[in-house]
This record gives structure tokens, C-alpha cells and sequence, in this order.
């Protein structure tokens, strides 16, 4: 049995872990609401320099700065780093969004903004709090929690809807033909329009473009302004991210159907 006194630290030592948590999203919040409209960019971080992907990263990462968008990364190595050099080199907004691991990580040269995470779940809330669209290059099990948590943020309604878009077809299509035949055709556990969520594409200019038609088309889709004028905005017309539709509680046996 443990004593009270370790029982009384314990609870100590959690609740002070509560502040570190609210740290990391002020300090998270109080920087990404003044960079304007983001994209957040995903990938692997084993891709080397000459790895066709990188040079694709480090293509979007430029033409996104020039389109005035800025670009977020989680801060490390291969597709991250190419992302953000091609941003930086183009003179662009260029944020890491860099994560503490018990095994040393080494942040990229080309963050014009840098901040440092603890827990992963604050990290993911910055990822797609202050973002326009979301594109995932190839990419391990970090890659698919960002991809899949985004899809169902805006499946659910957690969110506004927000272009995903998946460069490479031949990294990314086997998992949409499983997606398609597997979860829908065999488990039906989703909706044929969930389908319809995210687009995969080989072409850099296209995931640009996705990004720019649906920005101009619906500014309201994260709530972030383009321009030094629109970021005069007031807060209540830049909500953004998890939480923006509030929704119902679930109803059921002993409770009352509420309105959100």
C-alpha cells in the first residue's frame, strides 16, 4: 500500500503537470495567432536530400511562402526540413513546431520560428489550430496519427473543413484502395463521402493549388486572415480549429438532448 505521503506527491507532481501543459498551449497559441493563414506540412524524417519527395518538399515549402502562406513543421530532419528551407529560402514564415524525445532530435537550420514541446497532443493542437489545409508527403506512424487525426477532426465536425491533400500516389493510393475496399466495401465503418476528404496527387503545383481555391473560396475554413489589414480582424471571426462547432452532447438513457 503505498503511504500518504507518497500519495499526497504523486498528486503534487500531476497537478503541477497540468500547468506544464497549460504552458505549452499558451505559449503555442500566443505565438501561431499572430503568423496568418499556415499550411502544416507532414512527413518522413529518414528522407535525405536526394530523395525525390525531399526536393518536392523543399518545392511546395517555396511556393507556399510566395502564395504568403506560412509554413509549419514538426522542426526535424527530411521531409520537415525541406519543407521549411524551401519556405526560408523563399523569404517565407517558417515554424518548427519541434518535440522533446528520450532519444536526441536534431531541429532543422531553417525555422524562422521555433518552439519546443513536451507532449504530443499540444503539439498536434498547433498543428492544425492556425492551418489552412494540410498536406502529408510519405511518411511513418507520426506521419499517419497527423494524416488520421486531421481526417477525422474535420469527418467529425470537430472542425472546418480544410483541403488534406497526400503527395505520392504510389506511397499513398494502397492506403485509399484500403481505405476504399476494406474499411467501406468489407466494414462499412465509414461513409462513401469520407472519401472524398482528402486528395492524392503527384504534382506540387496541384497541392498549391487545392490550397489556394479553397482558401479563396471560404476564408472562414480556419478563420485566418492573408493580409497585414485582415489581421485587424476581431477574435470572434477567427475562431479556429478543434472546438469552432461546438455540436450536441450524446443523448441516451438519463440524459437531456441538448443544443451546442
Amino acid at each position: 500500500m503505498p503511504s500518504d505521503e507518497f500519495s499526497y506527491r504523486t498528486a503534487a507532481e500531476e497537478t503541477w503537470r497540468i500547468f506544464r501543459i497549460m504552458a505549452e498551449f499558451v505559449e503555442g497559441i500566443d505565438v501561431l495567432s499572430r503568423v496568418g493563414p499556415a499550411v502544416s506540412i507532414f512527413g518522413s524524417a529518414r528522407a535525405r536530400p536526394e530523395d525525390r519527395y525531399y526536393q518536392q518538399a523543399v518545392q511546395l515549402g517555396a511556393k507556399l511562402a510566395h502564395e504568403r502562406f506560412t509554413v509549419i513543421t514538426g522542426g526535424g530532419p527530411g521531409i520537415m526540413e525541406a519543407a521549411n528551407k524551401g519556405a526560408f529560402e523563399a523569404g517565407g514564415k517558417s515554424i518548427g513546431l519541434n518535440i522533446w524525445l528520450p532519444v536526441e532530435q536534431e531541429a532543422n537550420a531553417y525555422q524562422t520560428i521555433s518552439l519546443d514541446f513536451n507532449h504530443f497532443f499540444v503539439r498536434k493542437v498547433m498543428f492544425v489550430k492556425y492551418a489552412v489545409a494540410i498536406i502529408c508527403f510519405p511518411g511513418g506512424f507520426g506521419t499517419m496519427d497527423e494524416f488520421f487525426e486531421s481526417m477525422t477532426l474535420v469527418q467529425t465536425l470537430k472542425m472546418r473543413a480544410m483541403p488534406i491533400v497526400l503527395v505520392g500516389s504510389d506511397f499513398w493510393n494502397p492506403l485509399h484502395d484500403w481505405v476504399r475496399d476494406t474499411m467501406l466495401g468489407v466494414y462499412k465503418a465509414i461513409s462513401p463521402a469520407d472519401l472524398e476528404l482528402c486528395t492524392v496527387t503527384d504534382s506540387v503545383d496541384e497541392a498549391v493549388a487545392i490550397v489556394l481555391k479553397r482558401y479563396e473560396e471560404d476564408r472562414s475554413l480556419a478563420g485566418q486572415p492573408k493580409t497585414e489589414e485582415e489581421m485587424q480582424l476581431t477574435p470572434h471571426l477567427r475562431v479556429t480549429a478543434e472546438g469552432t462547432l461546438k455540436g450536441s452532447p450524446p443523448v441516451g438513457p438519463g440524459r437531456e438532448r441538448q443544443t451546442g
